[in-house]
């Protein structure tokens, strides 16, 4: 299977230093999700489990659609609980 790169993801390392946060919610496994606020303005998402790894980048404006949606139940049907 060829690896195709995708168009909004970087290396943690070009986006540091950040300052990283997780919800409150994660459990003590580490599996979760941190958010950044990047330079010009875009949020930074990446698995906690790999600091250095992938950043996904997405404006404010889809960050607060994201936000919204789990908010208001949209995405429950990915609880595992």
């Amino acid at each position: 299977m060829p690896n195709h790169p995708v168009p909004n993801q970087k290396p943690a390392r070009a986006a540091l230093p950040l300052e990283w946060r997780k919800s409150s919610h994660s459990g003590p496994q580490g599996n979760c999700v941190e958010v950044a606020h990047l330079p010009g303005g875009e949020v930074g998402m990446r698995n906690s489990r790999e600091p250095q790894g992938a950043v996904i980048r997405v404006t404010r404006t889809e960050f607060e659609s994201l936000v919204r949606a789990a908010k208001s139940g949209e995405f429950d049907d990915f609880l595992l609980g």
